[in-house]
């Protein structure tokens, strides 16, 4: 059984990786985290009494199923309600620079400038790879590769087969080598 602290612990270590896949998922920053946040409060809320070996495989499923919740909703509203995106101030009086810029938290402050201008701008491009994948290749993709989760756990979190979980990772991975390569990153 995972103690509040082991809870906690498993929590503070998955938030940026779920908060940057329901990015992927949603492209829109605060549902991406208003879908992580719901996600961690009903894993503490459901399961928090479970062992700490239990704990990522159900949290990727809450995530997940709280990300396909999203787009019935939006589908939903789309269908019932009108758009009033004219009547609202355009997204310039809104921005506050300062909150434009991102703190990485990674940072090398011991590394090459050029070098650390390259790893961030490699970083962005596989980034704009994993946006442009469909979504369950997607999902299949950084559940296995970025979350670490086998092959049954991923299966299990997205609901499908393990073949399917195979080959949607395979079609990712090819998708995403002939992306950054055609961008000059090489293997």
């Amino acid at each position: 059984m995972a103690s509040r602290n082991e809870l906690s612990q498993f929590l503070a270590s998955t938030e940026r990786r779920a908060y940057k896949q329901a990015v992927f998922a949603v492209r829109d920053d605060d549902d991406a985290l208003d879908i992580v946040q719901d996600s961690m409060m009903r894993l503490a809320e459901n399961y928090g009494d479970r062992p700490v070996d239990e704990l990522p495989p159900l949290f990727q499923r809450i995530l997940q199923n709280a990300i396909r919740d999203f787009y019935r909703r939006s589908r939903t509203r789309m269908r019932h309600t009108v758009s009033l995106t004219s009547l609202e101030p355009s997204e310039d009086e809104l921005t506050d620079p300062l909150e434009t810029i991102e703190v990485d938290e990674e940072y090398n402050p011991f590394a090459t400038p050029p070098a650390a201008l390259l790893q961030v701008e490699t970083l962005h491009l596989i980034e704009e790879a994993l946006k442009n994948l469909p979504p369950r290749q997607r999902e299949a993709f950084l559940l296995r590769y970025w979350e670490g989760l086998d092959i049954a756990e991923t299966a299990s979190a997205m609901s499908c087969s393990e073949g399917s979980v195979k080959t949607h990772c395979s079609r990712a991975t090819h998708t995403l080598a002939t992306a950054l390569k055609a961008k000059g990153i090489r293997p």
